[in-house]
């Protein structure tokens, strides 16, 4: 029998960089996504379309969408807020946009300057466009597993988040545990009562390993039947706007959990490893990921 495969979207070039002190400029942001793209990644976050005065980290997405390998077995996706930020993902000729919504009010102000009732009739339009345009759109539904501001995120608050933007044309929803709160009876929970409600919509998760169960929550979410996960090379990341977020599962630690528990991933974790410990000593800044510093590098891709 075949290993399960498991996708692995590759957030490191957007949501991996959006909180370093140390902003890349877009040459090395796409010798990065190169970089990436050699070691097997084939889903990939390359850049964001907001406002660069809010997030300067992530200005000149343009310019690197103009620079980067156009390849049809890699897909470049871009976060989008808003209608402005749609018309330039689809000017910059990303290959999906990932819409990011909230499923707390607190979280969804801070980080978008709307209530999520708001940022769902927001998202309702950015889909239609989209589907006009024949473009994919995802939602990110953020802060679904707690909120920096606002404390539990109620489930059912999440769920209805998830149907409304399935409702309005996602093709991909996504359970993000922003601030790294979740826990793996939660993943398996969050699982469960979402999936009814999104139809042919695919089930992704999103984790941060601020408490040292973002591995354990992948863990769970793939036990569930979730076959794509978001990682970051060098387990770099986190919010501007959660305070204490810190970053994302890495990318090379993930694999080599997946990879060791049967599963398929098509993600060289050797070269992974090279490259966030590459990107670790161009920001100037340790990798969390273990397997890179441990100089553990195991051979092949799996």
């Amino acid at each position: 029998m075949a290993a399960q495969h498991v996708e692995i979207v590759e957030v490191g070039p957007r949501d991996g960089l959006q909180n370093e002190e140390t902003p890349l400029p877009p040459p090395r942001r796409i010798e990065l996504i190169e970089q990436l793209i050699g070691a097997g990644a084939r889903r990939i976050e390359a850049v964001s379309f907001v406002n660069p005065r809010r997030v300067p980290q992530m200005a000149g997405a343009e310019e690197v969408m103009a620079g980067v390998p156009r390849r049809e077995d890699v897909s470049y996706i871009g976060l989008a807020l808003n209608r402005r930020g749609l018309d330039r993902a689809l000017e910059a000729g990303v290959d999906e946009v990932n819409v990011a919504i909230p499923a707390t009010d607190g979280f969804c102000r801070r980080n978008q300057g709307c209530s999520v009732e708001e940022m769902n009739d927001a998202f309702a339009d950015i889909a239609a466009v989209a589907a006009d345009a024949g473009m994919p759109v995802s939602a990110t539904v953020s802060t679904a597993f707690g909120c920096p501001f606002d404390g539990e995120t109620d489930p059912e608050q999440v769920v209805e988040v998830a149907r409304r933007a399935a409702d309005a044309g996602a093709v991909e929803i996504a359970l993000a545990d922003t601030i790294g709160v979740g826990v793996p009876g939660q993943v398996a929970d969050l699982i469960e009562r979402v999936r009814p409600v999104v139809g042919g919509a695919r089930l992704r998760c999103h984790f941060h390993n601020t408490r040292n169960t973002g591995y354990a929550n992948a863990h769970t979410a793939v036990a569930h039947g979730v076959t794509v996960l978001d990682s970051s090379v060098g387990g770099f990341g986190g919010c501007p706007f959660a305070p204490g977020a810190t970053g994302n599962i890495a990318t090379e630690d993930l694999v080599f959990q997946l990879e060791r528990s049967g599963r398929h991933t098509g993600i060289d974790v050797t070269e992974t490893a090279r490259s966030g410990m590459w990107l670790g000593s161009v920001l100037g800044a340790a990798p969390t990921a273990l397997l890179g510093r441990a100089g553990v590098f195991p051979a092949g891709r799996g």
